[in-house]
């Protein structure tokens, strides 16, 4: 019997660089365990030209990339998420669809690299920030005996996760 592939679903507000950069990321790093798509609660519509330079510049997938609502996911024809990572402390506090299935979630917060301030270097690696931190989330998620863990030792690992370095609050789970 093969592996069975887990659909995960990255949530932000505008869904324009934080959750597109995780979506991509493990869309590529994930080595085919991983199906990842991203939406925000209020897109802002584009994806941020400087994610996309970003993930281009480190070989990451942008094709099909967009900006997109979360109620894409929530209704009865959308693939059925076995995960949900909150990437902004935004969307973690607002009341989120019913996610068919009961999917597993976390917040694991990082600073928005859109709203830096600054030069464009400062504003740049202010994207390669937000990169280092959704890639080592990504990392230590991949890892994760997801098969082999019962769901409370499971959402305790992600909980973790999401507190790891580059953590932007330790603020409840509100997925």
């Amino acid at each position: 019997m093969s592996d069975p592939i887990y659909n995960v679903l990255f949530l932000c507000t505008g869904n324009s660089a934080r959750s597109i950069i995780a979506e991509s990321v493990l869309n590529k790093d994930g080595e085919g365990r991983f199906r990842a798509f991203s939406a925000g609660s209020q897109p802002k519509g584009d994806v941020h030209p400087m994610a996309l330079n970003l993930l281009r510049n480190y070989h990451y997938p942008t094709d099909g990339l967009r900006s997109k609502s979360w109620d894409e996911f929530a209704g009865p024809d959308a693939p059925k998420m076995d995960f949900i990572f909150t990437v902004c402390d935004d969307a973690a506090g607002e009341v989120c669809p019913f996610w068919p299935g009961q999917p597993v979630s976390a917040h694991w917060g990082i600073t928005d690299p859109a709203a830096a301030q600054g030069t464009e270097l400062e504003r740049e690696l202010a994207f390669i920030e937000a990169l280092r931190y959704v890639k080592t989330r990504i990392g230590l998620f991949k890892e994760l005996p997801v098969s082999s863990l019962d769901s409370a030792s499971l959402t305790s690992h992600l909980h973790q996760i999401g507190r790891s370095e580059g953590s932007t609050s330790a603020k409840p789970e509100a997925v």
